[in-house]
């Protein structure tokens, strides 16, 4: 096997995804027009994508990233948008972009034309979601792009299956394919809250970071595999786990949190680089088996597809948006009246993305009975122009939409104050902790030692501190370990209480993580490694 040409790729795609941040163009983009670029330079070899690598070893720790990121408490809190975008939208754009494939493309068969609609109707808002967090989106529109990217796949793949079914023979009923719906998506859930609490109570109870860390590399595979096995939605599986861990994820040690933060950003980092310099340079792959569709054939149907998908998604999010509130008094009750902003933005952000490109590659060649699989090529060939055009267009575009709906900024002063009455309480408690410690003559400590203690919830910052080495007559510690010990007890006092105020909303998940990852450096900086 020649590793060269995978090689290659990592290291030109990091090297893209790092020039990148020294522009205003995203990443994603970049990559994506550098892929397309490169691919026709003499000499660069044919980049195949394989659905067998995508689907299994690529999307799953993509997913479980997002997931352990995302917050549990706002994905709960728009889990009614979130729901009509991520199954809604994708079975309405699996039926709308089909039968528009459909009427548009001759000779097309209709269920080889739901194929499609199943394969470009899932979004990918990897790229959508960075360039919301650089301009500024509010963090509501945020979370539903977030919880629609995690999810809409486990609905999209679905949907290929059943209209795959009928495309190659297999006969498919709509009983059927809604049993298969139901089976994928309970199943899916079912096997994560089974698997999490179990990967959850090993996470803390390893005691080497190390070993925690290759757990972590593991668990999306495991959750995929395991959900695949069943024939349930590996997607939802690993979304389910990686949501609930990443929500706890300030019960494991702090040393695993600080290598897992850095090792997964190098992950995905890496991969999502990979897979967007990848889509990019399927282009000369995608051409060769066009065959009679060269030319303004294939020009035309590309671009009415385009319109079709972009158009579509119009006309899913607007109602979605309000029609909630018109038919239910108590929506109207506990939620604000939307705004046309919010769907403009939603409905503009609908870029797709490499698992479009992976579903339509499994497209099988043949139906039952050996015949060829109507307009495989063909098929491939607007997804590929589906997803660069989304890319390319929606996603140079978006900044300035979302700048020309003048969303009122976030208040960083509001910010800061509600961070500082969160460090103000957890500081009260742990200091209150620290007295209570103090009290216990096996905690004794020399003055100096015990006034440094109280004067580091004061001003949270690191420092190198001398550090007495005599031993406490009653539990034979050193003043070290002892300092470093009633150091911990504070750290973890200020942390339940930081915990505390994000399960009652006062902060949100963003501000959890900075204020969690400060304490965990400050507990990296007092205790030592040893050997």
């Amino acid at each position: 096997m020649d590793v060269m040409p995978l090689l290659l790729l990592v290291a030109g795609s990091a090297v893209v995804a790092a020039a990148a941040r020294r522009t205003p163009v995203p990443a994603p983009l970049l990559l994506v027009t550098v892929g397309l670029v490169v691919s026709y330079l003499p000499g660069v070899p044919d980049y195949t994508l394989d659905p067998d690598v995508v689907l299994p070893l690529v999307l799953p720790p993509l997913l479980y990233k997002e997931g352990t990121e995302s917050s549990y408490l706002d994905l709960r809190a728009q889990m009614r948008p979130v729901a009509l975008l991520s199954v809604g939208y994708v079975l309405f754009a699996t039926f709308v972009v089909g039968w528009a494939a459909y009427e548009i493309v001759p000779g097309l068969p209709l269920p080889a034309a739901l194929v499609f609609g199943a394969v470009v109707a899932p979004t990918d808002a990897v790229a959508a979601a960075a360039i919301a967090r650089r301009v500024g989106l509010p963090s509501r529109i945020t979370t539903i792009l977030q919880g629609e990217s995690l999810l809409n796949d486990a609905t999209a793949i679905t949907a290929y299956n059943v209209a795959l079914a009928a495309a190659i023979g297999e006969g498919a009923t709509w009983s059927g394919g809604v049993r298969e719906f139901l089976v994928a998506a309970v199943g899916g859930v079912v096997v994560g809250l089974v698997l999490m609490a179990p990967i959850h109570w090993l996470r803390t109870h390893l005691k080497e970071a190390l070993l925690q860390n290759t757990l972590s590399l593991l668990i999306p595979f495991v959750a995929y595999a395991v959900a695949e096995q069943v024939h349930a939605s590996g997607v939802l599986a690993v979304v389910v786990v990686a949501v609930y861990l990443g929500h706890r994820a300030w019960e494991v040690d702090f040393a695993t949190r600080l290598q897992e933060d850095a090792v997964w950003r190098m992950v995905a980092f890496l991969l999502e680089s990979a897979v967007f310099a990848l889509i990019g340079l399927q282009l000369p792959v995608v051409l060769k088996g066009l065959g009679q569709y060269r030319g303004v054939d294939a020009a035309w149907y590309a671009v009415a597809v385009l319109l079709v998908v972009v158009v579509a998604r119009f006309v899913w999010v607007y109602p979605a948006a309000f029609l909630p509130r018109v038919l239910s008094a108590r929506i109207r009750e506990r939620e604000e009246s939307p705004t046309w902003r919010g769907p403009v933005v939603t409905s503009w952000a609908g870029m797709r993305g490499v698992v479009s490109l992976a579903i339509a590659f499994s497209i099988p060649l043949t139906v039952h009975g050996g015949g060829d699989f109507p307009q495989r090529n063909l098929l491939l060939f607007l997804t590929f122009t589906t997803v660069i055009g989304t890319l390319v267009v929606q996603g140079l575009t978006l900044p300035a939409v979302i700048r020309l709906m003048r969303f009122p900024a976030r208040d960083p002063q509001a910010a800061t104050l509600a961070e500082a009455n969160a460090q103000a309480q957890a500081s009260r408690v742990a200091e209150q902790r620290l007295d209570d410690l103090l009290a216990d003559e096996r905690n004794a400590l020399p003055p100096p030692l015990a006034d440094r203690l109280r004067d580091v919830l004061e001003r949270r910052r690191n420092g190198v501190w001398e550090r007495l080495g005599a031993v406490n007559p009653v539990s034979g510690e050193t003043a070290d370990d002892t300092y470093r010990r009633l150091s911990r007890e504070m750290i973890s006092a200020e942390r339940s209480v930081f915990v505390r105020l994000r399960d009652h909303r006062y902060i949100d998940d963003e501000m959890l993580r900075t204020l969690l990852r400060r304490l965990d450096l400050e507990e990296a900086a007092a205790y030592r490694e040893t050997a």
